[in-house]
């Protein structure tokens, strides 16, 4: 029997037309006009430098991906591995850098078509730049469900195609289940199998996040501190020395970074919700509660969901417009107008499916709603505590003209209180969506709630990333037209926007780390049905220990996620999961430490290098004299590539050694901790960083002496050390979350088989 419906067809239908209305949008961008020889000229070095850093970067990464599938190929053959990680490891990392990579190609072409966009009008520029943004949502969305679409199909069709018959289900001749295998069983495998594919996205998302924020954020402090303080030209202004490689960085890390950070997370959440919706299905038929069509409404109805999500974001891209003169509260409203209006028809859509029987229960509505509203006012929030149009930014602002001191203490503070809202709305989120979905009274249909919440905040991905990528683009258009000495009218205009861009990229980083906490909820349930599967297969020629329970194959497969819960001893009171609460907050801490002081040495060496240019060619600050771009690009390229390294390759190594030496509980400590930490620490990084930024052009639109005076100066400072925590630490936590619970999920045979051996030979065996 099959486990697709014909509503299934509605995802992998959406993830076409999300790929098809990206090749639209990037040939309405590119047949715009592109603008002057010089404007042409700049955009083609910024998009000679992007790609020369991607490609290195991927050079990078394709090492680390062979020795990784080196490592889950031997453990396939040795029997403790899915034999489809590998492949699927590969897959998931080919789509997410595919995704980086189309993003920033269309970024680099949007630059300049948006600077001439902006000479012609306002609205003009908004829709070349929106839409270019655009391009980067779609092809996350439509390659992320395409890629999810095509494994659930091949499982189904190709490979557990037995059903009820006395040889069992098998993989390739490797028999996994015994004595005919049910509906329910094979929906248990297939999201199983499949939610180990979420590694090789995560792992190369955080490569992309890291390496690209040491690299934006070397350049960008390059520029600001020499160039705007010490020479007192703009940071985009032609002679500085520094400017390309500082464009080239707004790509590298807020396109490619974001649309592979949130490829894993969209990925993640949907598995994720899958995988649970599998174990709910199978628990309810196993007490005579459910039915096998129930089963398979649990696993698609996230698919579904996302698909009609996916093409409402569609929907909301066409309302996006404003009117000359707009001010940035306009921008913000007409960008609003669109994922606004996408949310309120994804719930509207979310009622006619529950009324069609295709979610089953309105208790799972409910939970989608919590978590689309949780969106919503997080992203809210953000824009609050990161706009200029409201008095935190503007306080900021006001401490500037007592100096830098000042100025930092007040961003610190700030920071530190925009992370109140965000914690607290995700709390009642996570309480909503547990409690609507009957959690009270079933613990797992409760969780399968929280995922299916994650799924309902990222459904309409598309239109919430399109207004994040637009930000650089924007950005870059400024500096194009800076460069290109376009009429100061037009500067106005990409500035407006480029303001407008620090709030959207703040709110969608708030938006990424709301996503994660969530999907990391729903993974760590995930996380126990991986140990139980494995404990039922390692009970297969008897019984296996867990804690002072031995369990069978029989007994294993029965039993509930409680069950493990308390085989495990999953409590506060155990000494190894409070050892791994302890080692996952401070990972949140010591990662964030590793690439600030990555930014720190590799922003070092640019400063050197352009003060060395500003002093040794001639003729720069009369113009007479060209700088050297190439060599700045070659130093920020340079240090992120020899700095992404070993924090990244931190995440993937911690968990694992974690999980051999504390266990499960252990892992389940390591995981808590780490979300716990890394959400507050990754919000208060980001606003701090995006009010830092937004003070500084609210000084520089005229406030307190404008560009050029002691608060500006002041100013400047703050939003050189808010750099490295929005672009880099920040953004790269909510990876962090992710990524060590999907390195726990694939190694979970590992530690299932191994660390019981090492905590004996240890002598710390909770027994």
């Amino acid at each position: 029997m099959t486990v697709i419906t014909a509503l299934w067809w509605i995802a992998p239908v959406a993830s076409v037309f999300a790929l098809l209305f990206a090749v639209l949008f990037y040939r309405k961008m590119m047949a715009a006009n592109e603008g002057s020889e010089t404007m042409i000229e700049i955009a083609g070095h910024v998009r000679e430098g992007a790609m020369a850093y991607l490609f290195r970067q991927y050079k990078v990464v394709i090492i680390v991906f062979v020795v990784l599938l080196i490592i889950f190929q031997i453990l396939a053959l040795a029997g403790i591995q899915n034999p489809f990680v590998p492949i699927a490891f590969l897959t998931g990392g080919f789509f997410s850098g595919l995704c980086g990579y189309i993003g920033m190609k269309t970024a680099t072409a949007a630059s300049s078509r948006t600077a001439q966009g902006c000479s012609e009008g306002l609205n003009h520029g908004l829709q070349v730049a929106f839409r270019s943004g655009a391009v980067m949502g779609l092809v996350v969305v439509g390659f992320g469900l395409l890629d999810i679409c095509l494994w659930y199909l091949i499982l189904d069709k190709l490979v557990y195609t037995d059903v009820n018959m006395t040889n069992g289900l098998s993989i390739i001749g490797m028999e996994l289940v015994q004595e005919g295998c049910t509906v329910s069983e094979k929906l248990v495998h297939i999201t199983t199998t499949m939610i180990t594919f979420g590694m090789g996205a995560s792992t190369q998302a955080l490569f992309a996040r890291v390496g690209g924020g040491i690299y934006t954020k070397a350049a960008d402090v390059g520029a600001d501190l020499v160039g705007k303080v010490e020479a007192g030209i703009p940071e985009d202004d032609p002679r500085n020395p520094a400017t390309i490689a500082d464009n080239v960085g707004d790509n590298v890390g807020d396109v490619a970074g974001m649309g592979a950070d949130l490829y894993e997370s969209y990925c993640g959440s949907i598995l994720a919700t899958a995988a649970l919706g599998a174990a709910v299905g199978a628990h309810n038929i196993m007490n005579g509660s459910g039915t096998e069509t129930e089963a398979i409404k649990l696993v698609t109805a996230p698919m579904i969901v996302a698909g009609i999500g996916t093409l409402l974001s569609i929907m909301g891209m066409f309302m996006v417009k404003c009117k000359e003169g707009a001010t940035q509260k306009n921008l913000l409203n007409a960008l609003l107008t669109g994922t606004l209006g996408s949310s309120i028809a994804i719930v509207i859509a979310l009622i006619a499916m529950k009324m069609f029987g295709i979610i089953p229960g309105w208790g799972l509505v409910g939970s989608v709603i919590a978590g689309l509203a949780a969106g919503v006012i997080i992203g809210q929030a953000t824009e609050y505590y990161t706009s200029d149009e409201y008095k935190p930014t503007q306080g900021i602002a006001d401490q500037a003209v007592m100096g830098p001191a000042t100025t930092i203490i007040d961003g610190l503070a700030t920071g530190m209180y925009s992370a109140g809202i965000p914690v607290i709305t995700i709390v009642i989120a996570i309480i909503c969506a547990f409690g609507f979905a009957g959690g009270f009274s079933n613990m797992s249909m409760g969780l399968y709630g929280i995922g299916f919440a994650a799924v309902g905040m990222l459904a309409t991905l598309g239109i919430t990333l399109a207004t994040d990528a637009y930000g650089p683009i924007a950005d870059n258009a400024g500096g194009n037209a800076e460069m290109a000495g376009l009429d100061p009218e037009v500067r106005e205009r990409t500035d407006a926007l480029d303001s407008l861009g620090n709030t959207t990229a703040a709110t969608g980083k708030g938006f990424a780390i709301g996503s994660a906490a969530l999907t990391a909820m729903a993974l760590l349930a995930a996380y126990i049905e991986e140990v139980k599967l494995w404990i039922a297969k390692l009970a297969e020629d008897g019984e296996f220990m867990v804690g002072t329970v031995n369990f069978t194959k029989e007994m294993a497969e029965h039993a509930g996620i409680m069950d493990f819960v308390n085989a495990y001893e999953l409590h506060i009171m155990n000494p190894l999961l409070l050892c791994g609460l302890f080692v996952g907050g401070m990972m949140a801490f010591v990662f964030c430490a590793m690439t600030m002081k990555a930014v720190g040495r590799a922003a070092g060496a640019m400063v050197e290098e352009v003060r060395r240019q500003f002093k040794e060619i001639p003729g720069i600050m009369e113009g007479t004299g060209k700088p050297d771009y190439a060599s700045c690009v070659a130093i920020s390229t340079k240090g992120a590539q020899k700095e992404m390294l070993v924090p990244s390759l931190l995440a993937i190594i911690i968990p694992v050694v974690t999980g051999l030496i504390l266990g499960v509980p252990g892992v389940m400590g390591l995981l808590a901790g780490g979300l716990v930490c890394g959400f507050v620490l990754a919000t208060m990084l980001n606003n701090a960083g995006g009010a830092w930024d937004n003070a500084k052009k609210f000084v520089e639109k005229g406030a307190h002496g404008g560009k050029g005076s002691e608060a500006h100066k002041a100013a400047v400072v703050g939003d050189t050390v808010g750099d490295p925590c929005k672009d880099t630490s920040g953004p790269s936590l909510n990876i962090l979350i992710k990524l060590m619970t999907m390195v726990s999920v694939v190694f979970t045979p590992v530690v299932v088989k191994f660390s019981p051996i090492i905590q004996e030979l240890l002598h710390i065996t909770t027994k």
